[in-house]
């Protein structure tokens, strides 16, 4: 037999969690990917990780109407981790990929830097239609070990 055995590849790991559609999601979802990605000897920089999840989490619990939970999807890949929001809302996040005009956010406010980071901090980011509202989400890259700390 020729070509790799299936066990070579290694399959993406995932978690799916029904978060409630309170604050209380944000550290309940950050220590889900703290964990998810502890589990891997090779990973992704698991406090970008944990940031930017409390800033999807955050932002589809301030976001969207209803009582209805909000799930998290976190996907761990040979490459590195993608994390999913998904809310009810089926409206997109309006700067999510693309800063809105007239720049970028007033460093003053209290609001309105959340799709910043994860636009600058991730490798890539995105939303798309769901069945029942929305997923948006990032990727981050693994780190190689020689740069992650001790």
């Amino acid at each position: 037999m020729n070509g790799p055995a299936l066990h070579d590849t290694p399959a993406p790991a995932s978690w799916r969690i029904a978060l409630p559609h309170t604050a209380a999601a944000v550290p309940v979802a950050r220590a889900l990917v703290r964990t998810a990605l502890a589990e891997l000897k090779h990973a992704a920089d698991s406090d970008t990780a944990e940031l930017l999840t409390a800033e999807l989490v955050a932002n589809a619990v301030e976001h969207t109407a209803g009582e209805g939970p909000i799930e998290l999807v976190v996907e761990l890949m040979p490459t590195g981790c993608q994390v999913e929001v998904h809310d009810p809302d089926p409206e997109p996040p309006g700067n999510l990929t693309v800063p809105e005009p007239p720049g970028e956010p007033d460093p003053w406010q209290e609001h309105g830097r959340g799709l910043l980071l994860i636009r600058t901090l991730s490798s890539s980011c995105g939303h798309r239609p769901t069945g029942s509202g929305k997923a948006v989400w990032f990727r981050l890259p693994v780190v190689p070990a020689q740069r992650r700390p001790a």
